[in-house]
């Protein structure tokens, strides 16, 4: 009998967690521009990693999952100050230099140097599937941020340079937060890794106290709600998710699967920000959805080598089974 995909199957899951957090990451690109106007990066990334680290230890007492292993830690120290911090006080300023566009396509760099970091340092290998799909999805985030930054280049006249290093830093730390992680949730649970990650980054972030103590009594109200937001879905439960999905797939082949999050960020900016994509964005976008389905897709000889030997495992149990049956029918 063939094994079907249901939804509650491994498979099934980890799609889904993927899915998730994708949709959940590019929600983040409109919340940030949105909260970024009241509050300065560091201040917003310390808000966010606050409201995120509240949730996360909730869910740890309420699942009483604990402190993670020793083992873990390394790991956890590392993401968490890097990723969880770093990333997103780089990103935060950056987005306050540069337009969206440029924005996403320079974050872009990261799951390339991801899969080169996890190639090095984690053994994991670069099959031509997922380095196709990962050129044809970096060409169609080149090709989102010229178009949405080709109104701004003309109105500004130049690129900060500043903000352009920025971005670049967080796709950096981006990439070497995911490779530490991996080796973690060997050790750990999703949830324990993002957890603790989160609350080492809200440490990190601690300096940025005073600055929030400042900026929360005069920002708007849509503004808080944001940064909120930016906490709850896209850190606490969108990393959470993430972790699931990572612990049960190479971390190349993760980082490609984030190439959708600039052609979602242009559907979302269409619907919520009145951001008509031009004709060429649009094609920017497909491109970036069809490498991450390059990226993630199986060669033909394989699926076909992988279906006959579960074929042939299922005909040897049914035969076992057989066997049993009659055995049992003799002895009795």
């Amino acid at each position: 009998m063939r094994s079907r995909l249901t939804i509650s199957s491994p498979a099934a899951l980890t799609v889904g967690a993927v899915c998730f957090t994708v949709f959940a990451w590019a929600s983040a690109f409109v919340s940030i521009r949105s909260a970024g106007a009241a509050f300065s990066p560091g201040a917003l990334a310390l808000g966010r990693l606050a409201a995120a680290s509240v949730v996360l230890i909730v869910l740890v007492l309420v699942r009483r999952e604990g402190l993670p292993p020793r083992e873990a830690w390394r790991g956890i120290v590392v993401s968490g100050v890097v990723w969880f911090g770093g990333y997103m006080v780089a990103l935060n300023w950056g987005e306050r230099l540069v337009d969206a566009g440029t924005a996403a396509l320079l974050v872009n760099i990261g799951p390339i140097l991801m899969a080169l970091l996890a190639a090095r340092l984690l053994g994991e290998g670069l099959p031509p599937r997922l380095v196709a799909g990962m050129a044809v999805s970096f060409g169609g985030a080149v090709v989102v941020g010229l178009s949405m930054s080709a109104g701004s280049s003309e109105s500004s006249g130049s690129t900060p340079l500043l903000g352009v290093v920025l971005c670049v830093l967080a796709a950096v730390a981006y990439a070497i937060g995911v490779v530490a992680q991996k080796p973690a949730l060997s050790y750990g649970t999703p949830l324990q890794i993002t957890a603790f990650s989160c609350l080492v980054g809200t440490v990190a972030c601690l300096p940025f106290a005073g600055q929030l103590a400042t900026e929360l009594p005069r920002a708007p109200a849509s503004a808080t709600l944001n940064m909120v937001y930016l906490g709850v879905v896209p850190t606490a439960l969108a990393f959470t998710t993430w972790s699931y999905a990572l612990a049960r797939t190479p971390a190349g082949k993760m980082g490609a699967t984030t190439y959708a999050v600039p052609a979602i960020v242009v559907v979302l900016s269409w619907v919520f920000l009145d951001e008509v994509p031009a004709w060429l964005t649009l094609l920017g976008g497909v491109l970036c959805l069809a490498g991450v389905a390059v990226s993630r897709s199986r060669a033909r000889s394989q699926t076909r080598t992988e279906g006959r030997d579960s074929a042939a495992a299922a005909d040897g149990a049914a035969a076992a089974g057989d066997r049993e049956e009659a055995g049992a029918g003799a002895e009795g």
